[in-house]
């Protein structure tokens, strides 16, 4: 990004006292304010020639940490630029241009250059903190150099370098654990046979099957039994809970579906959906992430399943409302069946929403809804819901919902 005008005021005030000298030397006849003037043109001409003689090209290298920052969290930027250029260049200023949603990016004093005739490093390295305010894809940069000249009368700013793209994860809260619920809300640590031969050793065997590795034969049962036959192994499975996001644009704003971060309600939502996938599955959870009519927004998280958790952020990173509504296919969802805890995030709710709603809470042990504006007396003890209104602050909704169910809650 280049200024449209390349002097600074110094140099302006200098262009403007030559004119004002060359003027009154034709008004008064004095031919030595001719030289005066004629002095202050070459003074501006050698200022733009040392600033854009010195021109070359730099490569620029952007590194970020954490890489993949929540909302909220502050971040360190480091910056190397490696001057190409064959002649010295002087010191100036810098600045990291940066999106909306991230505060910081300098101004900060760049050092001069040697020329590249010099052995030592051409590399500056500048670092900087910024903070993330918004989640989304935000692309920081480019990184802007503006020098002087030695007489300070002409200015250079360029941008130099590529633009390094940001990935912003929703803030995620700390909210009380559902560890203690496991058996009361549907679900338990129960062992389930693994027929592909995989966990620990018990003493049980079946017959061989297709499929089955030879390292899993149980020799001594063969021998008895006169065929081959494979341990049969049983393994742990987790308990199973469900986080159900109501995106329909007609619960939140219009400017939902506009850039991330553009509508206060939404991303108190999201960040609901994010602080609870990782309670969830911190309290040992397979926790699956749908929308209403059961379509998955990612793959089912596993406990102690980090790279999966850290794929359904990114998920929550970019997601936005959407414009049909799907709340009625919740209730054909869990009929005939019980779940695990059920966790429903959405946005405002209407007495005719309440009521689609009134029947789903008892197919969960643990129904939790949290709305943004949820329609008043609309879900009381016989609904089996426990609801909450979300605001800034998703712990305290998520505590209202759940405390009077926790026994160590409190």
């Amino acid at each position: 990004m280049r200024r449209s005008w390349p002097l600074t005021a110094r140099g302006t005030g200098a262009v403007v006292l030559a004119l004002a000298c060359f003027a009154a030397a034709n008004q008064l006849g004095l031919v030595e304010l001719v030289f005066v003037g004629l002095l202050l043109v070459s003074l501006v001409v050698a200022g733009l020639v040392a600033v854009y003689a010195a021109r070359g090209r730099a490569e620029v290298t952007r590194t970020v940490v954490p890489a993949v920052p929540d909302a909220g969290d502050e971040i360190e930027v480091t910056v190397r630029v490696g001057a190409h250029s064959a002649l010295p260049t002087s010191g100036g200023r810098w600045r990291d241009s940066m999106p909306d949603g991230i505060e910081g990016g300098g101004p900060g004093t760049f050092p001069a250059v040697s020329s590249g005739f010099s052995r030592d490093d051409r590399a500056v390295v500048v670092g900087y903190r910024a903070r993330v305010r918004r989640r989304g894809i935000h692309w920081i940069g480019p990184f802007e150099l503006s020098s002087l000249d030695p007489f300070g009368v002409a200015r250079r700013t360029v941008a130099q370098g590529e633009l390094t793209r940001l990935v912003v994860t929703p803030a995620v809260e700390e909210l009380l654990s559902l560890a203690g619920v496991a058996g009361a809300s549907g679900g338990s640590l129960s062992r389930a046979t693994n027929r592909l031969g995989q966990g620990t050793d018990d003493v049980i065997a079946r017959p061989w099957a297709p499929g089955d590795s030879m390292r899993r034969i149980h020799w001594r049962a063969s021998a008895h039994r006169d065929e081959l036959m494979v341990r049969q192994e049983e393994q742990e499975s987790s308990p199973e809970a469900t986080i159900v996001f109501d995106r329909a644009l007609g619960r939140f704003s219009p400017d939902a579906t506009e850039a991330t971060g553009s509508n206060p309600a939404f991303e108190a939502a999201v960040g609901a959906v994010a602080s609870a996938l990782a309670r969830l599955v911190a309290d040992g959870y397979t926790v699956a992430l749908i929308e209403p009519d059961g379509v998955p927004l990612c793959d089912h998280v596993e406990p102690a399943d980090a790279p999966a958790l850290e794929a359904a952020m990114l998920v929550l990173a970019t997601v936005q409302a959407r414009l049909d509504d799907r709340l009625g296919a919740l209730a054909g969802l869990f009929a005939g069946e019980t779940t695990g805890p059920l966790v429903l995030v959405t946005g405002a709710l209407s007495q005719t929403d309440a009521a689609m709603l009134a029947t789903v809470g008892h197919h969960s042990a643990f129904p939790v809804l949290l709305s943004t504006a949820p329609a008043p007396g609309a879900f009381d003890a016989a609904t089996g819901w426990t609801a909450a209104a979300l605001g800034n602050d998703v712990a305290d909704a998520w505590r209202d919902a759940v405390s009077e169910r926790l026994p160590h809650a409190g």
